[in-house]
């Protein structure tokens, strides 16, 4: 019984550690492709669609927008909260922007069209850390670790059974 339960243990695990480790996913930036631009009201910001997002490293990152009157930049913290042009970490004006998060960690994007950063037009992206990955999708715990209930001493064969039986069906429950 107990090979088998930790057999189940075992292969729940690496079911769901396979799970954490899925394919990197290309995330259309606000869910279309309009969405890089000022936002009409603040629940319409980009931020409130990043907040309902999951990022994970290696994700993706595209934006859609018209080269030549916009460019997404990536900046710092300190230039994203004053909308600063003048120093970002890399610049893309293409129009098919396609970004790889590699890190863990805050990413800082900004409009790099004159005066649009300042009205709303802005992104966080926080990447989960591997880690935190794993640890939101934690295995069961081992049937050592599970207490069940005390069986009251009996002369009867057939009700230590029946508890036996009960105590059996609730270790198998944890695991389906």
């Amino acid at each position: 019984m107990a090979d088998s339960s930790r057999a189940v243990s075992a292969s729940l695990f690496f079911f769901f550690l396979l799970l954490g480790f899925s394919a990197a996913k290309e995330l259309l930036v606000g869910g279309k492709i309009d969405a890089w631009k000022i936002p009409s009201s603040e629940a319409d910001s980009l931020n409130q669609w990043a907040e309902k997002s999951r990022f994970r490293v290696g994700d993706y990152l595209v934006w859609k927008f018209q080269s030549g009157k916009d460019s997404v930049l990536e900046v710092t913290r300190e230039e994203y909260g004053n909308c600063s042009t003048s120093n970002p970490i890399k610049v893309y004006s293409d129009g098919n922007t396609k970004v790889k998060l590699e890190r863990p960690g805050p990413f800082y994007f900004i409009s790099g069209a004159k005066g649009h950063c300042e009205k709303g037009q802005k992104l966080i992206v926080v990447v989960m850390s591997p880690k935190h990955t794993l640890r939101a999708i934690s295995p069961a715990p081992s049937p050592v670790e599970f207490e069940a209930p005390a069986v009251a001493p009996t002369s009867s064969a057939a009700t230590l059974e029946v508890a036996l039986v009960t105590v059996t069906l609730g270790v198998l429950a944890m695991y389906v």
